[in-house]
């Protein structure tokens, strides 16, 4: 049996070289080769955008979505290959099973540490990064940057970035991450082989007994700590602020995950996660030996995307994600950490996206007018013809419950959002639909709206 050639009208094909063809073979050049679990629509969509926007030697060193380039293999495999993570011998099953799994899309270098909820796919960031047209030396802004994912892989890309965001925690997890690309690894080395130091210090900056932590007495690191035998608990690098901030998110990481799990003490938990740490540093920084010189230049700033200290035409792409505001309450989630930082979880909860107002229907409405003021800066700081993603959830049911109606009369937050940039001279351009993980009972869909500032503007 044959039939036509969708290719080509004039050769006629069977059915089984039909079928003998994998769907790689058709939708990319024979030099590219994909990386392993590459299995959803999104994923082969950006992958085919990338393949059509870069040239060969740019999918070898920024790639998000291919192994090799004519058997030479990318830097997005080396540094995702082998282990992603040290993770301790009591971890879950399902924990190994979601790092192995999400290998080449979320568990690398420093995007991998803290477990964040609502957080990007590295992955799906840089290759956003690729289709928009950034390349090094460009600048890309996220005004609500979260924990840091869009900052930490332009850094990686060697694009320049830009990242705001109202939470004290998020702001300090960001630049501990970024920090974690160039820490000095003796100086991390040394905190482990001198534990109980690094251990004692902690405690007694923060507060931390080996079952509780209290609020922070006062901020981290603004005196020196003394031993009970007078030995100055000041372990070898301490005092480089990339340093201090990279074993302090260790340590809130420890406890964090201490209160979810009752496996091992305290110590225990910070110790096996400082050896994680330990090791994503390492790795990340091997693959990057000889490359460091290429690395963007980050600034995680603390800030309110409503109203950004940025020139106008300023930027030459945005990426970023409105929080999930009837889904996650980011200041709970995040409240023994913004306490140990000294953070008055009240007083920031009045000015947060999502969080203003007593009633659902009253945050609803603050949300979307927070949403216009947003939208209203991106424009603002985008230079003309350059692109803003924006990648947001919505859960019709909830708002049908919001807004009175009926869910299929409702109109979700990815439809709002386009209306209102379209109001502020930012098109749409395409909309890519992918399906949330994790979150089936608040939000099941979220959609990557690509945007662009029109030319003349």
């Amino acid at each position: 049996m044959t039939v036509v050639n969708p290719i080509s009208e004039a050769k006629p094909i069977s059915i089984k070289e039909i079928l003998s063809r994998n769907l790689q073979d058709i939708l990319f050049p024979a030099q590219l080769k994909l990386v392993p679990q590459v299995n959803e629509v999104y994923e082969l969509a950006l992958a085919f955008f990338e393949s059509q926007v870069l040239s060969d030697e740019e999918i070898q060193r920024n790639g998000a979505y291919f192994a090799e380039v004519n058997g030479q293999p990318t830097r997005h495999f080396l540094m995702c290959q082998g282990a992603p993570l040290r993770l301790a011998e009591h971890s879950s099953s399902r924990l190994k099973s979601f790092f192995k799994i999400n290998q080449f899309k979320t568990g690398y270098d420093t995007n991998g540490l803290f477990p964040y909820r609502g957080k990007f796919h590295p992955q799906m960031i840089k290759a956003l990064i690729n289709v928009m047209g950034l390349k090094p030396g460009d600048t890309v802004l996220d005004p609500m940057m979260g924990s840091g994912t869009v900052l930490i892989e332009a850094t990686l890309m060697g694009i320049n970035s830009i990242g705001f965001d109202a939470s004290p925690f998020c702001e300090f997890m960001t630049r501990a991450k970024i920090h974690g690309l160039r820490v000095p690894l003796k100086a991390i080395k040394a905190a482990l082989d001198n534990f109980d130091s690094t251990f004692e210090y902690f405690c007694s900056t923060i507060g931390a007994t080996e079952t509780s932590v209290s609020t922070a007495k006062k901020k981290l690191l603004k005196k020196k700590k003394i031993s009970a035998t007078g030995k100055e608990l000041l372990p070898y690098g301490f005092k480089k602020e990339s340093v201090q901030n990279y074993l302090l998110l260790a340590f809130l990481d420890a406890k964090g995950y201490s209160e979810r799990s009752q496996r091992k003490s305290f110590k225990e938990q910070f110790k096996a996660i400082l050896e994680r740490y330990y090791f994503v540093a390492e790795k990340i920084q091997t693959v990057l030996d000889g490359f460091q010189e290429e690395l963007g230049e980050a600034k995680p700033r603390l800030g309110d995307a409503r109203k950004m200290p940025l020139d106008d035409r300023s930027i030459d792409g945005i990426i970023f994600s409105p929080p999930y505001s009837f889904a996650i309450d980011y200041l709970e989630n995040d409240a023994y950490h913004l306490k140990a930082l000294g953070v008055d979880i009240d007083k920031l909860s009045n000015g947060m996206v999502g969080l203003r107002g007593r009633t659902q229907t009253a945050k609803y409405e603050n949300y979307i007018q927070d949403m216009t003021r947003i939208i209203s800066e991106c424009s603002r700081v985008l230079k003309p013809g350059k692109l803003c993603s924006i990648v947001v959830g919505t859960n019709n049911n909830q708002l049908s419950n919001i807004l009175k109606v009926r869910p299929e009369e409702v109109k979700g937050i990815d439809e709002q959002l386009i209306e209102i940039a379209q109001n502020h001279g930012l098109n749409l351009i395409r909309k890519i639909e992918r399906q949330i993980t994790g979150m089936a009972n608040t939000m099941r869909l979220e959609f990557i709206v690509m945007l662009q500032k029109n030319p003349l503007t």
